[in-house]
């Protein structure tokens, strides 16, 4: 019996890292219930990955809303309905507000692929790349009003393959897979 917190994911693409701590709790390598994905974005593939394993989504638009305030009550009064316990970020690409922030305090979770920190913001990858850095890496920390500048939990080392972005970026989305699930389990026991 699964007994850990009930979890939000919020992403913004492909939801790899969702799909592995689904996986992970499936099989029981982390101790939580994911129930429900949040996405700003309507064709967002972790939108597909959400029904194809039962996981309610929720997909809103925020230029849809007079201002973020707004946005973010929408997703909290969704997030209270289920009881959620834990937001999770996993490639989301908004700054979380103080409508959050508030609500979840301590308890929001996300995972950046920099050593944070080091390329804070987007395009980490793209960052390190542009800088030369022999080592970039993954960090999964708490969130906080900053852009990636929360309490860190854990960070692992990467080596950049020189002049190839993508090789890079599956290094680092191997480790981030591992290396977030891991992190929750720490946290949550």
């Amino acid at each position: 019996m699964n007994t850990g917190p009930r979890f939000a994911v919020f992403a913004s693409g492909s939801g790899s890292n969702f799909q592995a701590i689904y996986d992970a709790v499936r099989t029981g390598r982390l101790i939580g219930e994911p129930v429900l994905v949040v996405t700003n974005k309507q064709d967002a593939y972790v939108v597909k990955r959400a029904e194809a394993v039962g996981v309610e989504t929720l997909v809103l638009k925020p230029t849809s809303y007079s201002t973020k305030d707004a946005y973010e009550q929408e997703i909290l009064k969704k997030l209270q309905e289920l009881q959620v316990e834990w937001l999770v970020l996993a490639g989301y690409m908004r700054l979380v507000g103080n409508i959050l922030l508030d609500a979840f305090p301590n308890r929001i979770v996300n995972i950046h692929p920099s050593l944070l920190p080091a390329f804070p913001g987007k395009d980490a990858i793209g960052q390190a790349l542009k800088h030369g850095v022999k080592v970039t890496g993954v960090t999964v920390h708490l969130v906080d009003a900053g852009m990636d500048t929360g309490p860190i939990l854990s960070q692992y080392a990467v080596e950049v393959v020189a002049e190839d972005r993508e090789k890079t970026e599956e290094r680092i989305h191997a480790v981030e897979h591992e290396l977030y699930v891991k992190t929750l389990q720490q946290l949550w026991s």
